[in-house]
């Protein structure tokens, strides 16, 4: 017991020394004009080069990206029903797909499963 408490602390530790060294030497020294704006041959631009960003197009990628992971927890499932107790099975299988059944209503009271906006 007393060596799993030391590993656990010796890994945060070390991981908060690694985080700290991380932080401290990414940061740039200064912000120079040139380095940041768009390179267009030489010249000034001739429009800005960051676009305004779709938060619809964000949120409808998160959604995607969220169903997406659920599909690849949904079929291992099906491929360990038979080495495992299936009351247990089921039981964790409904609770699982209720509650993405509860995150897609949510999704759809909210209106993020609206189109034609």
């Amino acid at each position: 017991m007393f060596s799993v408490f030391t590993m656990t602390m010796f890994i945060l530790i070390l991981s908060s020394i690694v985080m700290l060294l991380a932080s401290i030497l990414s940061k740039k020294s200064l912000v120079d004009r040139e380095k940041s704006s768009p390179f267009e041959c030489g010249f000034d631009p001739k429009s800005s080069s960051r676009l305004p960003f779709s938060l619809r197009f964000f949120l409808i990628t998160i959604i995607f990206l969220i169903f997406d992971v659920e599909i690849a927890l949904i079929l291992p499932m099906i491929l360990i029903i038979n080495f495992s107790n299936v009351f247990i099975w089921s039981i964790t299988s409904i609770i699982f797909i209720l509650i993405l059944l509860i995150g897609l209503y949510h999704e759809w009271n909210q209106g993020m499963l609206n189109w034609s906006n």
